[in-house]
């Protein structure tokens, strides 16, 4: 079969589209047929050698396939022709892929294989982030950074599938349109003086939540807008300027905190836990929720695809067809 192969961790000049060995039918997992895999900038991290998971070329990244399936054990509860969706953290960059069966969910009627890959990745992380780890509530506001992005445009989604207020920070001008079309209350740019933007957009309260996938230099001012009992999300350090650091009295006197997320560490720990944002997540589907149309191109294309990704070209989310 052919695949996306990293044959050296350099980024996606090391990225190389040709033939790979197939994954064998087991008792262990469902086997694949992928229609749409996911590009995620923990991907591009895998193959910089950057991600907290450290692996050696040559290797199949891909974290995130919908398809149909090719194969599955018979106590999966999965059958050959089903169409499906899965997490899959590596080998997914390839006409086949085999997963564990508790990492394999059916593909929701009314959505397509493309959008179903979308849907995985930063839309249960976000589900996770939102509904476990802020515990948001109802006419709370939140504050996401990094809105054009797959992360952020999941973010703003799920934050207003679930009845909250949204003010979206935008750095790319052509961004603005987009991020508006995604449901943001109020999309402000990301420049000096945004800090004083945010609280006049809230009468000077400050926000409740906080969404930073970015990190950098945005921190220290993202904690000084959050409004009393305000909940800063960590979710990743997109900025590349280190690792931030926070001053604990800041969030005594304020009553405020920051939250970790990490849904896959999470999932690692309690594996039966996806199942249960899995469903929380399909009765927003349900209800209506749908991800903007992915950026579509060819497996063949994979490096073109990922170098537009690591120069911020990519509004929402981009998806690789063999």
């Amino acid at each position: 079969m052919k695949a996306l192969v990293a044959q050296e961790l350099s980024g996606p000049s090391g990225l190389v589209y040709t033939d790979w060995p197939e994954p064998t039918a087991s008792e262990d997992a469902v086997v694949i047929d992928v229609r749409a895999a996911g590009l995620s900038f923990p991907d591009l991290l895998l193959i910089r050698g950057e991600y907290q998971l450290k692996l050696d070329p040559p290797f199949v990244p891909g974290m995130e396939v919908a398809g149909v399936v090719h194969s599955a054990p018979e106590a999966s509860g999965f059958t050959p022709g089903q169409r499906v969706s899965a997490v899959t953290m590596l080998g997914g960059f390839a006409e086949r892929v085999a997963v564990a069966p508790r990492s394999v969910t059916p593909t929701a009627d009314g959505i397509d294989d493309a959008s179903a890959a979308a849907l995985l990745g930063n839309y249960y992380t976000m589900y996770f982030a939102l509904a476990r780890r802020a515990a948001l509530r109802p006419d709370e506001t939140v504050l996401v950074f990094g809105s054009a992005g797959g992360v952020g445009t999941a973010a703003i989604q799920i934050a207003k599938a679930m009845g909250a207020r949204v003010i979206a920070m935008v750095r790319r001008t052509q961004a603005v349109e987009y991020v508006e079309s995604l449901g943001a209350d109020v999309v402000l740019p990301l420049s000096d003086g945004w800090p004083q933007a945010v609280r006049d957009a809230t009468d000077g309260r400050g926000v409740d939540v906080v969404v930073d996938p970015v990190g950098g230099e945005v921190f220290d001012d993202a904690i000084r807008v959050l409004a009393t009992e305000g909940r800063l999300l960590v979710l990743g350090f997109a900025a590349g300027q280190g690792i931030p650091t926070v001053k604990v009295n800041r969030l005594l006197l304020r009553n405020v905190g920051v939250i970790g997320v990490g849904y896959g560490e999470f999932i690692n720990r309690h594996p039966d836990a996806q199942a249960l944002f899995g469903a929380g997540l399909r009765h927003l589907i349900e209800a209506g929720l749908r991800p903007p149309p992915p950026v579509r191109f060819p497996l063949a294309d994979g490096r073109a695809a990922f170098e537009a990704l690591a120069a911020g070209e990519v509004l929402g989310k981009a998806v690789l067809e063999p």
